[in-house]
């Protein structure tokens, strides 16, 4: 059996060579990340396995991958890059990463409040063109944070929110417990919070959830952060919501098109941070991950 990683970056390249054990089956590394959707037959060349980090693979082209039985997915996120249903309707099986970088992507969320809280970034961007701009900011002690989506990101934001003296709400599909969260109805947690973060996985149920009247539903002048994906929230509405006021700031992580245009609506409110959907990209993440990737790898080889 052979795989093949079809869109390494340099860092995780060299990960994989690190972690790869004797008998462990074959993987080539194609060391390009921005190979394009129509390249996948020609990089995989008849390999069982692909391993993909943020390349999308239409179901049309997996149809050409010949001998292609199983993706390995580095992340959770895969139903914005493919179909998984689609792909096993022709024998394709698409494996995800969980929990490998709940600590990197819970300090990113943190780190977007705290810059948007403060308006760090609008500031930066001021000074560097000579301008002295002085702006109040939120003290987030004693605030509140709302938690939309509670696993294992959303607990890492909660341990650090509440050892900075927030108080932490949080809503969930499911029933869940945590030490000092309160858990609620959707509607009040938007209705209560000083800040909104996101941590919800992207599928049918979740997509647009965050509507225009949820966010009409938010108290004014809250911040808002989304470091999970951009298609739970309505895009228009939030931009809507940012000119208006209604959100005081915003600090993004993910956008419905990556990489974001530099024409974008976003890139031109002040009221905005914006990081390219790198609250994942630490070291420690990226070790587990392609650990992780590597162990899927190995179970598949035994099947």
């Amino acid at each position: 059996m052979r795989g093949v990683f079809v869109d390494a970056n340099e860092s995780l390249a060299v990960i994989m060579e690190k972690l790869e054990k004797p008998g462990d089956p074959k993987v080539t590394i194609n060391r390009n990340p921005d190979i394009k959707p129509e390249d996948y037959p020609a990089v995989l060349d008849g390999a069982e396995i692909a391993i993909v980090d943020h390349t999308a693979l239409p179901t049309a082209v997996a149809k050409q991958c010949k001998g292609l039985k199983d993706v390995v997915f580095l992340g959770t996120g895969a139903r914005s890059y493919m179909n998984p249903e689609e792909l096993a309707e022709f024998g394709i099986s698409v494996h995800l990463i969980k929990g490998y970088g709940d600590t990197a992507v819970a300090e990113s969320a943190i780190a977007l409040m705290w810059a948007s809280a403060r308006v760090i970034a609008m500031m930066d961007r001021e000074m560097r063109v000579g301008n002295w701009l002085r702006e109040d900011g939120m003290q987030l002690t004693g605030k509140t944070l709302g938690l939309v989506g509670f696993g294992g990101i959303a607990a890492e934001v909660a341990r650090i929110a509440l050892g900075s003296g927030m108080k932490v709400i949080a809503w969930n599909r499911s029933p869940k417990s945590y030490p000092g969260v309160e858990f609620t109805e959707l509607d009040t947690v938007l209705a209560r919070s000083d800040v909104v973060s996101i941590h919800l996985l992207l599928n049918d149920d979740t997509r647009g959830m965050i509507t225009r009247e949820k966010i009409g539903k938010m108290k004014p002048g809250v911040i808002l952060v989304n470091t999970a994906r951009a298609a739970i929230v309505d895009e228009a509405a939030m931009i809507d919501a940012l000119n208006s006021g209604h959100i005081h700031h915003a600090g993004l992580d993910v956008f419905n098109t990556e990489p974001l245009p530099g024409d974008h609506p976003l890139t031109k409110i002040a009221n905005v941070t914006l990081s390219a959907h790198s609250a994942f990209r630490t070291p420690e993440a990226s070790e587990n991950l392609i650990h992780a990737a590597w162990e899927h790898c190995r179970r598949i080889a035994k099947a």
